[in-house]
């Protein structure tokens, strides 16, 4: 498979993150994209910082991740974080 394409859940944060995590990783593997694989953040309205660490962590795990439709507040927490380029891509 080229790409491979993963829906955020509308809501992730620190109660949720573990589940989204093993969803998202279990999804990934089962997908083996050779391309990119984009993280669709469309449906995100709840989140905190366990979400950039959720978004850090997907990285580290595929070679080529990209974000779309992040919301912009998770952008200004990435950049208050230091980890814009979680988001930027």
């Amino acid at each position: 498979m080229a790409g491979a394409r993963y829906l955020l859940p509308a809501r992730v944060t620190l109660g949720d993150a573990a589940a989204v995590r093993a969803q998202a990783l279990a999804e990934l593997r089962a997908a083996a994209p050779t391309g990119p694989w984009e993280v669709d953040a469309g449906a995100l309205s709840t989140f905190d910082s366990s979400c950039l660490a959720l978004l850090l962590e997907l990285r580290r795990a595929a070679a080529d991740v990209r974000l779309r439709a992040a919301p912009t507040r998770l952008a200004q927490l990435a950049r208050a974080y230091g980890v814009e380029f979680v988001v930027d891509g």
